[in-house]
């Protein structure tokens, strides 16, 4: 029976370490900031706003909606860091307020992103299912991203959109 002890105490330790963790929670991306949204510059049809909320702006603006598996620790913590790296990939809340160069880079990197199939991200529709875009969803999305480059192309002068690399 001392074995039976060992994995008892085991689990209640694992048990206080879970509650412990409990205390310690990241920062909600709740601040629903959109003073310098993508539609501040360029317009954004219905079907098109329909697909960022559905399928992006979890990850990709100032406001997530948190499902209720987000106050537990450590999924919060998984989360977060989702939401953090899709912020700094791109932010559709704060897209007006990127270089020239930067916006345009983005756009073409949304474009490739769906052509592949890498976004919304597996992990993400395998529970949120109404996330997974139909072929006429991601064809819509596909020519608004363009029609967003194009109409910078046509505003700004090639050189603005280039991303120019850092000297070391």
């Amino acid at each position: 029976m001392p074995a039976m002890k060992i994995v008892k105490k085991i689990l209640i330790g694992l048990l206080v370490v879970l509650i412990v963790l409990q205390a310690f929670r990241p920062t909600k991306n709740t601040s629903g900031d959109t003073t310098k949204d993508i539609s501040k510059s360029y317009a954004v049809p219905e079907d098109v706003k329909t697909i960022l909320a559905k399928a992006c702006n979890d990850c990709h603006s100032n406001k997530t909606v948190y499902p209720w598996y987000a106050e537990v620790q450590p999924v919060a913590w998984w989360l977060n860091d989702h939401i953090v790296e899709g912020k700094r990939e791109i932010n559709f809340n704060e897209f007006d307020g990127y270089r020239i160069g930067r916006q345009y880079k983005k756009m073409e990197e949304c474009i490739k992103q769906i052509k592949e199939g890498e976004m919304p991200l597996s992990s993400y529709t395998l529970i949120h299912k109404n996330a997974i875009l139909t072929d006429t969803e991601k064809q819509s999305f596909l020519n608004w991203c363009q029609n967003v480059r194009d109409s910078i192309k046509a505003k700004y002068p090639a050189d603005s959109l280039v991303i120019k690399k850092k000297k070391d």
